[in-house]
């Protein structure tokens, strides 16, 4: 029987990652998560009842509420784990949880969902936010993750990335090979339905890799309104640069968010996304994407199929590409067919075999 523990950033609400971690927690339902912090009640009850161990950093986290602030203690944190008698690990990471330090023989497989964008290819847009007397101090600790990040992904048995474009960060920045296995994308539940307005939406943390305040610009240059969903830190500084034009609606529920999918005219994603599976879930909905060629977006939106990618990031480029993506009709079941190759159906398969490969059943949890 194969003994297996799963690790994981943080898990303080349902993104991305969370999801990604709940399908392959099911796969393995008596393994324990360990995870640097965990906010009670902040995932589904699928994750919630699982025995979850925290690292030392709970204590100061303050229930699991603030953490980010912690950055420089996490990779000390995540070393810190030790799991004797374990055969696999298994970590999804978009910042440190690659870097925990298995038992000896024991296999360590890790699904990247990036390298630290902090320390890497978005250091410079996180660099603008720090007040101008703490950067060299800022500057200092990202200098000293990227070294832990190198160091650390040398340690990692197999690496899988989410993406195209993460496979070739690994490689870039870790001189690193990957398999890419997309995420998976709950296309049962994203569907189309109901009619289309005028609006076109954004969905993401209001955090500044996500770039909101350039799909405010590109919704202002095409003269549209624009929905934009989610919470974070930038809400204020949007709050002023938004005109009546502009709604937020916040945190919504799942239901809310499908709502939301449906309706819109086109959902414009104006940031480098790893992979982006709001683009998959408006897609299953019926609903055409503008996003950057150069951007996750890519393996998902087929240019004239599915929607328009812009060859820049200006607001100029995204608003020719938004442009093109209202200025026709869209067959909505085409839209959502592409969505089905990134199904939770395809993942588990693509994990399955990807399992079968290392020489590992499920069978055994």
């Amino acid at each position: 029987m194969v003994r297996v523990v799963l690790v994981h950033d943080w898990l303080t609400g349902m993104r991305g990652g969370e999801w990604v971690l709940a399908e392959i927690a099911a796969l393995f339902p008596k393994a324990p998560i360990y995870t640097l912090v965990h906010r009670k009640g902040s995932t589904i009850p699928d994750l919630e009842r699982r025995e979850i161990k925290t690292s030392w950093l709970q204590a100061v986290s303050f229930g699991g509420k603030k953490w980010r602030y912690l950055l420089p203690f996490m990779p000390s944190a995540i070393e810190s784990f030790t799991f004797p008698g374990i055969d696999l690990v298994i970590s999804t990471s978009h910042c440190v949880a690659k870097g925990v330090i298995p038992p000896p023989g024991a296999f360590h497989l890790s699904y990247i969902h990036t390298p630290v964008r902090y320390a890497w290819d978005q250091r410079g847009i996180y660099l603008e936010q720090v007040p101008r007397p703490v950067l060299p101090v800022v500057q200092g600790v990202l200098a000293n993750l990227r070294q832990w990040d190198m160091v650390s992904a040398a340690r990692v048995d197999r690496l899988v990335a989410n993406s195209r474009l993460v496979r070739w960060r690994i490689q870039h920045y870790w001189n690193r090979e990957a398999e890419v296995i997309p995420p998976p994308v709950d296309t049962e539940f994203f569907t189309p339905g109901g009619g289309k307005n005028d609006r076109l939406l954004t969905v993401g943390a209001l955090v500044p890799y996500k770039r909101v305040e350039v799909a405010i610009k590109v919704a202002r240059k095409l003269g549209k309104k624009i929905d934009i969903i989610g919470t974070g830190p930038m809400q204020r500084r949007l709050d002023r640069l938004a005109g009546p034009d502009v709604q937020f609606l916040g945190r919504v529920s799942r239901e809310q968010l499908r709502d939301a999918y449906r309706s819109a005219a086109a959902l414009l994603v104006p940031n480098v996304e790893d992979f982006g599976m709001v683009t998959v879930e408006a897609l299953a909905c019926g609903t055409p994407v503008a996003g950057l060629e150069a951007s996750g977006t890519a393996d998902t939106v087929r240019v004239g199929r599915e929607g328009e990618l812009a060859d820049s990031p200006t607001v100029e480029a995204l608003a020719a590409a938004t442009g093109r993506v209202l200025g026709r009709e869209w067959d909505i079941d085409q839209l959502n067919r592409r969505a089905q190759a990134f199904s939770r159906e395809q993942f588990l398969l693509r994990f399955r075999f990807l399992m079968d490969r290392m020489g590992f059943t499920l069978d055994g949890r």
